[in-house]
């Protein structure tokens, strides 16, 4: 069993739940940047919430099944057609074989994620079958997919059939414009008191060149950094410091001018000061952020950041009953 790639999208790639562990040795996490879309197609199809599937960035992909298959698509709002015909988001759907999956433009929303029941039966490298295109590590040969490649599918599990829905109240939306909660981090210090209140008070848009290692922010005024002396190591740049770990989610802001928010396959470690980190709940959020979408960073204490994160916890175990049942 297996899906032949006829057209690959822009940036579509083999995406499991990530590959946790491994970012002391420089591996970041990798997986799905929205894990919460991945979660609800692999349901929807029978599958285990964190299997691979494919996530398909701004275009998605066309493909061919070349065996039956229970499908579901998640995510962004680009709607799927079989063989022109379309077919309902966030609910599975039966294809039989040489039927051909398609996809309208993504209306809202950056990424969408392609679940069959068994999963993408990509090999296993450190506990993961996620790509890292950094590192050509795991997915599909180490990359994002590619004109004529053949997918192997993994074997359905009992009960994965067609016509699971996801409730209307449980399905995610995707505006132009959101509020991004932020934790403000150990070297917060090292920017002025009037950049570290422009900040805040500014509306950021998002960048053309954002991905799944980073998403870079613009049209803000930009950030000063208070005089000092560079210590022995860093470099010139008045946002260099000398090397330390980075956070997933931290916010980085070279020559203080634009704002990256490090995300899934970002380096684990460098020389950039990182003046905040994005909480864990809201980094979904950010993976389904088209360019020129909009931002607000919101300053968060400690206290809601883990009451956002047990949130988001709680709505993923009311996801896993509703659709496990």
């Amino acid at each position: 069993m297996a899906i032949e790639v006829i057209k690959p999208g822009l940036a579509t790639s083999v995406q499991d739940a990530g590959r946790p562990g491994y970012y002391n040795i420089g591996i970041p996490l990798s997986g799905a940047l929205d894990q919460y879309a991945l979660r609800v197609a692999n349901l929807l199809v029978g599958n285990e919430e964190g299997a691979a599937a494919l996530e398909a960035s701004l275009l998605a992909p066309e493909l061919v099944f070349r065996a039956p298959a229970i499908v579901a698509i998640a995510g962004a709002e680009a709607n799927p057609k079989i063989n022109g015909e379309a077919r309902p988001r966030n609910e599975s759907f039966a294809v039989t074989a040489d039927d051909r999956l398609s996809f309208d433009f993504m209306k809202s929303g950056a990424r969408s994620y392609i679940a069959v029941a068994g999963g993408i039966a990509v090999p296993i490298v450190l506990g993961s079958r996620s790509t890292y295109g950094l590192g050509a590590l795991g997915g599909f040969s180490g990359r994002k997919i590619a004109a004529g490649d053949v997918l192997p599918m993994g074997k359905p599990k009992p009960g994965a059939r067609a016509g699971r829905a996801l409730p209307a109240d449980l399905a995610a939306s995707y505006p132009k414009s959101l509020e991004l909660r932020v934790v403000t981090g150990l070297y917060f210090r090292r920017i002025t008191d009037e950049s570290a209140k422009t900040f805040f008070e500014d509306t950021w848009t998002v960048a053309p060149e954002a991905d799944r290692i980073g998403y870079r922010y613009r049209k803000g005024r930009p950030l000063s950094f208070r005089e000092r002396q560079q210590p022995f190591g860093a470099g010139s740049d008045p946002s260099n410091i000398v090397d330390a770990g980075y956070p997933y989610g931290s916010i980085q802001v070279p020559g203080g001018l634009e704002p990256i928010i490090l995300h899934r396959d970002a380096v684990s470690g460098g020389g950039y000061a990182m003046i905040g980190t994005v909480i864990s709940a809201d980094m979904d959020r950010i993976a389904q952020m088209q360019p020129n979408n909009l931002a607000r960073f919101v300053e968060v204490d400690m206290a809601s950041a883990l009451k956002a994160r047990a949130e988001y916890k709680a709505r993923e175990a009311r996801l896993r009953s509703t659709l496990s049942a």
